[in-house]
């Protein structure tokens, strides 16, 4: 049978690290260049995009590539973020028990 208290007490421990971990994604800065370089994005640990920056010497004629150069770069860094997050949140749930019809 299990421990309830010791499975109360180890949920309480591991939604605090859950929120920590929360915060440390949103302080990460994760970055994706696409063009060789020439566009660079940068988004945090929730994806969210922080920064873009389009290297001046670019044909800025071609719109239409530079649109596709920013969305590459965008996906890149928030597929990074994925991984990263995936990463930190195994940390969190590492060790908890497996209770059958909870997932």
């Amino acid at each position: 049978m299990y421990n309830v208290n010791a499975i109360m007490k180890q949920a309480q421990k591991m939604q605090e690290e859950a929120a920590r971990a929360e915060q440390e994604l949103l302080d990460r800065r994760i970055s994706a260049s696409s063009g060789g370089g020439v566009v660079t994005a940068v988004v945090n640990g929730k994806k969210d995009l922080i920064g873009l920056s389009i290297q001046q010497d670019i044909d800025a004629t071609d719109v239409e590539t530079i649109a596709d150069l920013v969305v590459a770069a965008i996906h890149e860094a928030q597929a990074e973020a994925d991984r990263q997050a995936e990463e930190v949140m195994k940390k969190v749930t590492a060790g908890m028990p497996h209770i059958p019809g909870l997932g």
